[in-house]
């Protein structure tokens, strides 16, 4: 892919300054631009490159004034972050661009694909299988009978997808994501006998999920990830969960079955929320706290394990580093009151 520079410039509603004509076909930072390739000033701190810099275009700010001549054709934008980001996402979609079913897939009679759809190498797609239009599943996916998978989501190499399950529109599934495996329940009282699994699982739109994520299905009924959910790597996500819609979880976190976490909640990473809980809307969890109990005040946020309010944590964090002292001194009242 090779574009010109009045061709970035147009794309992005800049303003162009060099020459018009010079091709880039690749992205660099500005501190490592080659030759032929296109990059971005915005952070202060990195001015310095710009003057030194082999890329042959930069997109800056409209009021970038430089210090020293700059050898670099300039694109100015309103923000050169903004502008590179959607020179990334257009860069990312000609990529993916991807058509086409490929004979080495095998999809079942009963299976219905859409307009413009990629089907890779080695996909397989079972019975009543629905695939809407511009979807792209990569090579390895697996789909299981009668799941459900809109338009214009992207399933990734190695992507499992179990009987039933249905995700929503412009979804994002990274390589190993399992959608709807069986939720982690035995009885005890029964010899541990397996309770069966026969619900299913529920993505809307927008949700992504990250590498080797895995979303049980429910016991009855439905797990559930609703609009604009955001997972990282590495996230469990039990049965009968319910993630609240723009909820953004970070890595190796687990939410065990049955708990409703609210709306536009963020969780950081090693996050640990127990069962049948409710966490509100726009709750922080900040890294490693682990969640017990029902968190019902709304816009609060939580350190800890067992965790608890953080402006309480950070002032029983000063007596838990000195603790030892305290001791000590406590020690030695009781001596000198013998």
């Amino acid at each position: 892919m090779e574009f010109t520079a009045k061709q970035i410039s147009e794309l992005l509603n800049g303003i162009l300054e060099g020459n018009p004509n010079v091709k880039v076909n690749k992205l660099s930072k500005i501190e490592e631009g080659a030759p032929g390739s296109i990059s971005f000033l915005a952070n202060p701190l990195y001015t310095q490159y710009i003057y030194d810099t082999k890329a042959s275009v930069v997109i800056v700010n409209k009021n970038f004034i430089p210090a020293n001549p700059v050898s670099a054709t300039l694109v100015r934008v309103d923000s050169a972050e903004i502008a590179f980001a959607q020179l990334l996402e257009k860069y990312n979609q000609i990529k993916l661009n991807k058509s086409g079913i490929s004979k080495q897939s095998y999809i079942a009679p009963s299976a219905k694909v859409g307009n413009n759809a990629y089907v890779g190498e080695f996909v397989v797609l079972g019975e009543n299988v629905s695939v809407g239009n511009n979807v792209k599943i990569y090579p390895h996916v697996y789909v299981g009978d009668n799941a459900v998978i809109s338009d214009d989501t992207t399933l990734f190499a190695g992507v499992k997808i179990y009987s039933d399950n249905v995700i929503g529109k412009r979804c994002i599934l990274h390589s190993g994501v399992v959608i709807g495996s069986d939720g982690f329940r035995f009885a005890p009282q029964n010899n541990n006998q397996k309770i069966p699994q026969i619900g299913n699982v529920i993505i809307e739109e927008d949700v992504e999920i990250g590498a080797n994520c895995a979303i049980d299905r429910a016991t009855l009924g439905s797990t559930i990830l609703r609009k604009g959910v955001k997972l990282d790597n590495l996230v469990h996500i039990a049965h009968n969960v319910e993630i609240g819609s723009n909820t953004y979880i970070a890595a190796n976190c687990v939410i065990a079955g049955s708990t409703k976490i609210g709306s536009n909640c963020m969780l950081s990473g090693q996050v640990g929320v127990v069962g049948h809980l409710t966490i509100a809307d726009n709750t922080i969890l900040a890294a490693q706290a682990g969640v017990s109990k029902n968190i019902v005040k709304k816009g609060g946020a939580y350190l800890g394990s067992p965790a608890f309010e953080i402006g309480k944590f950070k002032k029983a964090y000063v007596h838990f580093r000195n603790f030892e002292t305290i001791i000590e001194r406590i020690e030695k009242l009781e001596k000198k009151n013998k």
